[in-house]
């Protein structure tokens, strides 16, 4: 039986990142939730307020046999916004920042490196304000923010935010694609 890994991101919105990452191959799941913050069981209205500290993420399981866990990051650092500090387009507030919750000590130094050499290639005019923190408890998302984009493609958001983010992971990342 294979082992899976967890990744827990947060890159504004959890149904971007959600419906980004059901669609890469090796990853199991992607469950929309919250970590980090102060307040335990936390509901999507309490995180909105932006006073309990959680930051809306998703939480990938993935087999590292197919896909790596760096994989896994280059894929986040390219579908969102990782030098907009508490906010992704739109989106604004403290529940929206660019954050890694790592799960061990390799994972916090396969993001601090990778961070590192995107800052080296200067991919983007602003300096990287991702957050590199040590996974907490993970709360799961209320039943309707699961798997949002499959459930609702239509809705404004969807079309207009979430879409162009699927299309860029498809585009760019194509070899990654889940078959």
């Amino acid at each position: 039986m294979a082992t899976h890994e967890k990744a827990t991101l947060g890159g504004g919105c959890f149904w971007c990142l959600e419906a980004v990452y059901q669609e890469m191959e090796g990853v199991v799941s992607a469950v929309s939730g919250y970590m980090g913050g102060h307040v335990d069981n936390p509901t999507y209205h309490d995180v909105c307020g932006g006073r309990t500290g959680h930051i809306e993420v998703v939480q990938v399981s993935f087999d590292p046999e197919i896909t790596t866990y760096r994989e896994i990051l280059e894929v986040f650092f390219a579908i969102h916004d990782p030098t907009s500090l508490d906010r992704q387009g739109n989106d604004s507030g403290p529940q929206y920042r660019s954050a890694i919750f790592y799960h061990d000590a390799r994972q916090q130094g396969v993001a601090d490196e990778l961070i590192r050499e995107l800052e080296a290639e200067k991919i983007w005019a602003r300096p990287i304000v991702t957050e590199v923190r040590p996974a907490t408890v993970f709360y799961p998302a209320e039943d309707y923010h699961q798997n949002y984009f499959r459930n609702n493609p239509q809705q404004g958001y969807c079309a207009f935010v979430v879409a162009p983010k699927v299309r860029k992971f498809r585009d760019k990342f194509a070899s990654k694609l889940r078959k």
